[in-house]
Parts: C-alpha cells; structure tokens; sequence
C-alpha cells in the first residue's frame, strides 16, 4: 500500500494504483475530498478508492448549484458525513453511500442510475438514508415520525444506514448555527430524544457524546455555556490533586509488574447537566468526584487490577459493577468501581481491555469495520445486541397502530440502563431499569406474558406492578384462561410488553366494534337486512369507500370515522330519507353549521365528519375544507331543502370595513335594521389609525336576503368595503 500522500497527488512514474483520475482535478471542490481522500486510502483498496472517486465526481456535479444555510458549496456535506464513516473505518459502500445520500432526495439523479453505477448496496443504504416524499400529512410530528419509522426499518435490513444516518445528523449538528433559531431547537430536541440514544443503544460512544454536548449548546445556550465556564474553572483548580492520584495509580501498577495505560476521564457537560437534573445534584457535588480509566491488555489483567485498586484505595458499599461478565444492554463491557481515596475524595476508576476501549467508542459501528483481509469481523456483545434489538424493532412495526406510536415505543426502547434477572433455570435475561413481571413474562414468551396471572421472586409472591431489581430469579405464574390486562400499560416498560397488549386489546375491541357497527349500519338501512345486499354492491362501496373489506368498514362506522347514513345511502340507494330538516342528505344525523364559514341557503355546501364533533355543514368555498382530512369517508353530499328553509333565519358573517368616526357603528346597526336582519354579535379591530375592522354575526334567511342586508350597509356614509366570512 503507498503512503497517503500518493493518494492525492499522481506518482511520478504514473504508476501509482491510488493516484487520483485526471478528471478529478477538474472539479473546483477537490480540496475539500483531497483530505477524505487520504483517510480512506489508508485502510481501502485501489478499485474500492476508484469506485468512491467516481461517488464524488457525481455528487459533485449533481450538487453544484446548491448551497448550505451557511453560504458554502453543499457538497462540503456529504463529503463531511462519509469522512465520518471513514474515520469508524467503515466499507467502500458505506462512504459512497455517505457522499451520494442526498442526490436523490435534492437533484434529478435516480435511484436506477445510483444502481447501474455503483451497485445495488449502494441504492439501498441511500435509499434508507433518504426522507420520505414530500407526502400530505396532517402535521409536522406525523411527517416526522414516518420518516424517523423509515429510517429505522431501513435500520433493520442493513445497520449501515443508521451508522450514515448518525454521521448525516452529526455533521448537521455541527452546522447548526446557520439555521433558524426555531429550527436550530427542534433538530436539537430530536436529536436528544432520538438520535444520541440510538447511538448509545449501538454502543457507538463518541458519536452519542458528540450530539448529546452539540444538542444541549443548541437547545440550552446559557446553561451550556454556564457550565462550560465551571467545568474549565474546577477542572483548573483540581489539576494537582488529579495527578497527584493518576501518579499513585501508576506507581502501584507499575510496583505489581502490570503495564497499563491509565488517564483521567473528563465528565462531559451534557451528562453533567443530566446528573444534576436527574439527582437534584449541586455542581460542586459531581465535580468533587475524580474519574479515571485503565486500559490494558487482557480480561484476566482487569480482575488483577481491581483487586490492586481495592488495596489502594478502600472501596466504597455498593460500588463495584461487573459489565464484563454481564455487559450492558449496548454491550458496553468494562470494571466499574467507586473508592475513596486519600483525604476522603471520591473515585471512580473503569477498568477494561484495548478491544473493550475500542468497542465503548466505535459499538456496532466496529463490526463493519473494512477487513484487508476480507475475513469476517470479530463478533461482539455490542453486535450481539444490536442485532437483538433489530429483531424486536420488526416485531414492533408488525404490532404498531401509526407511525407515531412506533416512534414512541421506540422511544422508551432505547434505555440507558438495565437489570439483570434470572429464571428459576438460572439462565440471565436483561431488561431496561424498571421492568416489572410482566414484562420479564413477555420477554420469555408472548404467550406467557398473554395468561400470566402472578411471580414469584426469589421464591415469595411478588406484584406484578413492582419493578425488579438486578441479581433477582423471576418465576412467573400462568392460568390458560387468563387474559392481558390494560391496566398492565401503566406499570410495563418495554416496548415488546407494551405492543404485545396493546395488539391483543386491539384486537378485542375490534370484535366489539364490528358488532356494534354492524348494527348502526343495519338501523340506518331501514328495513333492508345487510345480507340480502349483494356481494357485488359492497364490493363497489368498499372500493369507492377505499376499505379493505366489510369489516374495516363497519370498525369506521363503529369508530365514527364515517357515517353510517352515507354507507346506507350507498349501499341501498333511496332507502334513507330524512323530513323536516333544512339540509337535506344527512340521513337525520344531527348536524351543525360550521363557525368559519357560516353556510346559508343558496350556498353550495358540504357536509364533515369532524371528529368528536359529528356531521358539520361548511360552505364548499371554505378556506378551512383544504385543511381538512380528505380520506375517503370523511365527506358527504348534501343540499338545502328550501321548502324548510323560507321559514327559518341563519346566521351569516360579514366583515366591514369603515372609516373611524363618531356614531358609525350606530348607523350600521340601523341599516341592518331596516334590511330586516339583525345583529347576533359584533367585534371591532383596528385596521390603521383611520380604519376599523367591525366583524358582524347577522341573521338571514338566504342569499338574496344577505344581498339586501350588504347594500344597506353600503350605502352608510365612510363605509369602504364589505364582505362576507369565509
């Protein structure tokens, strides 16, 4: 392999297998992929270095009218993201898909040309990566939640494209500054919510540490900087009694025949901030205590170690945590022990191997590490894990209602902590800090989990609401006839507990509507029994009505999410005639007129299913009808029945706008008078210094009567304009 320097610039002989294309050095952003460039050689193969040139060649142009917020070229992106997938070391694949991850969501590139060029792999990990189409959604968390849902099951099917989409959001992080600041504290919060734990539950440390400092210096500005300055303010003042202690540590080691590296470990300021929140902790409190690492060179010499620091230093009840022989759930693996050393000052020391110090930093992200040698990486807890809570991401998308709740449940997936438990067997299972019974039984078995009825811990009864603790053996209690309980939902915490009995009592109620919507539809058809309607008119209603089949339809019905006037007056055309009622068309489903828009006969009107709110008639010119949920079922056709009508008043809106003056409002309210209408509610706003805005609720009979009522009101002095509410 040549030195990293061949890497940018041709060899002199012209035969280096690494040296650029001549072509590449057209491009005017080369100096920005020159430094990538040499990263990658050290550890890729010429064709692989090829293949990613090319990547680049074709960002580059794709992205050449573009620009960031911040003004600069936007290739620097992408070309900043797959530095980040090579600093893990990650395949060729990877860093291709890294640089090319937006052309297709940003430019005229296809996914067909992404896979005659360079390969299937490289389609797929982008097409993860890329968000979803500019869909209609009812708002911006329902839009959010489906693209973080398309991430995730991505995620399933290849973990690269997680690993491109941390370094993506780590980078925009990074770069944050240039956006808006409503901008800036929303990509902050999901940050923190979303994408820091998953890093964390991949066991990928620095990236975790990176967004979780980066997000709380957008989200919480002043606090960062506040504790920023005392952090570099304590760190200052503690710097003997650090070394000090580091020396100690050295020379024990050293006097035992141990070679180790020891350093202290620097507390971040996000997880100070969190300490202090979570543990109603002064700053002072958790800076008092001096943090160090010791690394060396196998398991045995760890367990060596600690008893050479419990020789030194005494150790403190209750202190010791063994994540090597039981790794956390991210397969985080190390000694934790906390001591008290000389004058009384607390200690903390992890002790753990090179590899184990490698997989705390780099997680999942190390088992895609590029082999030269082609072989297969080495498997680890922290990949053992990951690929278990993959599994349980697909059994969660099978058993969640929306995206949203997806996103939830995979929310209060991504636990820090865990607890270790036992079978009466003895064999260990973790769950997240927490977990009660219940979710140890669904852990085991969904079946188990459906007809438990009791535990036993540690051979007593135990409430299955309680939570476990770590260490204790969990037998659970089961009857056939036994049936989940919603009550469960308030005590369990696992998301694989929580959707398996969501699902069941879904499925339930689902019964329970079908029947009851069966038999709404059948007291609304009057006469003719649902049975006696042929097969081929429901199938045309399902189609029109976009249901999968009688019984969706008939969950709707039950749900209120559709009238059952409207399938009625589907299925059986002139059977659901209504009298007595203005608006014709409603099956005698009460009705309301809608507060916008204020419909009135001789207005073309439409009727809406709101929901909680039943059936409201909106006029069809409604500015507020584009807003609304346009699923099939949600409308329905209805008319005026002017016969009804002629007798009765409406209320109307209008919006007049008049010069400011003295006793205006008077001789308005006297127009509208002599038009033979009146007033049901008036509010005035300020237009300018000159102008006022009179918003009037008025009674009429119909449009021609509204006419009348305009002209009069017009023909009042400094009057400039009116019109009617829409």
């Amino acid at each position: 392999m040549t030195e990293a320097a061949g890497c940018t610039t041709p060899a002199s002989d012209g035969n280096d297998p690494y040296a650029p294309a001549a072509d590449i050095f057209a491009s005017a952003n080369f100096r920005y992929y020159a430094r990538l460039r040499e990263l990658l050689c050290s550890y890729l193969t010429a064709d692989n270095i090829n293949s990613v040139d090319q990547a680049f060649l074709l960002a580059d142009t794709a992205h050449a009218a573009q620009k960031r917020a911040s003004g600069e070229p936007y290739i620097i992106h992408p070309i900043a993201v797959a530095t980040i997938i090579a600093q893990m070391h990650l395949d060729a694949e990877s860093v291709m898909a890294a640089l090319l991850h937006d052309v297709v969501e940003d430019t005229a590139v296809g996914d067909e040309e992404l896979e005659r060029r360079f390969g299937y792999q490289v389609r797929e990990l982008v097409e993860g990566v890329t968000k979803l189409e500019k869909l209609a959604y009812h708002d911006y968390r329902e839009a959010q939640a489906e693209n973080l849902r398309k991430m995730i099951l991505a995620m399933t099917k290849d973990i690269r494209v997680i690993l491109i989409k941390l370094a993506d959001r780590t980078h925009n992080m990074r770069t944050l500054g240039a956006l808006r600041t409503d901008k800036r504290k929303r990509i902050a919060q999901e940050t923190l919510e979303v994408f820091a734990p998953i890093a964390n539950r991949l066991g990928i440390a620095d990236i975790k540490t990176e967004l979780e400092e980066l997000g709380m210096a957008a989200l919480y500005p002043m606090r960062y900087r506040v504790l920023k300055a005392a952090v570099t303010t304590a760190r200052s003042n503690r710097k003997e009694v650090v070394n000090n202690i580091l020396e100690t540590i050295k020379e024990k080691l050293k006097s035992a025949g141990i070679a180790a590296k020891v350093i202290g470990r620097e507390k971040r300021i996000y997880s100070i901030y969190r300490k202090m929140v979570r543990n109603e902790l002064q700053f002072r409190e958790i800076m008092d205590v001096y943090a160090f690492r010791i690394i060396l060179a196998d398991v045995d010499t760890c367990y060596r170690v600690l008893g050479q620091m419990h020789n030194l230093f005494k150790p403190r009840p209750g202190g010791f945590k063994d994540y090597i022989a039981i790794p956390k759930i991210n397969g985080y693996q190390s000694l934790h022990t906390s001591l008290i050393g000389p004058h009384g000052v607390p200690i903390e020391i992890q002790i753990r191997t090179q590899l184990m110090d490698q997989m705390a930093a780099r997680g999942i992200a190390a088992h895609w590490s590029y082999k030269e040698s082609g072989s297969e990486p080495v498997s680890s807890a922290s990949q053992k894990n990951a690929q278990q809570w993959i599994k349980s991401l697909i059994d969660l998308q099978s058993s969640a209602g929306s995206s949203l709740e997806f996103v939830e449940d995979v929310k209060t997936d991504l636990f820090p902590d865990n607890i270790f438990v036992f079978t009466p067997e003895g064999k260990i299972y973790d769950l997240p800090a927490g977990a009660t019974p219940v979710d140890f039984a669904y852990a085991l078995h969904s079946d188990l989990g459906h007809h438990c009825i009791g535990a036993r811990v540690d051979h007593h009864m135990f409430p299955l609401s309680r939570p476990l603790e770590s260490g204790q053996s969990v037998e659970i209690l089961t009857s056939p006839s036994a049936v989940p309980n919603a009550i469960w939902l308030s005590s369990v915490v696992t998301s694989r507990a929580r959707s398996k009995i969501r699902q069941y009592l879904k499925g339930l109620r689902i019964q329970e509507c079908v029947m009851i919507g069966r038999r709404l539809l059948q007291n609304t058809l009057r006469g003719i029994h649902l049975e006696d309607i042929s097969a081929e008119q429901v199938d045309r209603v399902l189609h029109e009505l976009n249901k999968e089949d009688l019984n969706s339809l008939l969950v709707d019905i039950a749900l209120g999410n559709i009238l059952t006037v409207q399938v009625a007056r589907l299925l059986a055309p002139g059977n659901t005639q209504e009298t007595g009622q203005p608006v014709t068309g409603t099956g005698g489903v009460p009705y309301t007129f809608a507060m916008c828009c204020l419909p009135i006969p001789g207005d073309e009107i439409i009727a809406h299913v709101a929901q909680g709110r039943g059936l409201v008639i909106h006029n069809k010119n409604c500015r507020n009808l584009k807003e609304l949920d346009k699923t099939a079922g949600r409308f329905l056709e209805v008319g005026w029945d002017l016969a009804v009508t002629s007798t009765q008043e409406f209320k109307s809106g209008l919006i007049v706008e008049l010069e400011n003056r003295q006793g205006i409002v008077s001789e308005l309210s006297n127009a509208i008078d002599i038009a033979g209408s009146r007033i049901e509610s008036i509010n005035s706003d300020v237009k300018d210094d000159t102008t006022l805005l009179i918003n009037l609720v008025v009674s009429v009979h119909d449009r021609q009567h509204l006419a009348r009522v305009e002209r009069r009101v017009k023909s009042v002095p400094n009057v400039r304009r009116i019109y009617r509410r829409r």
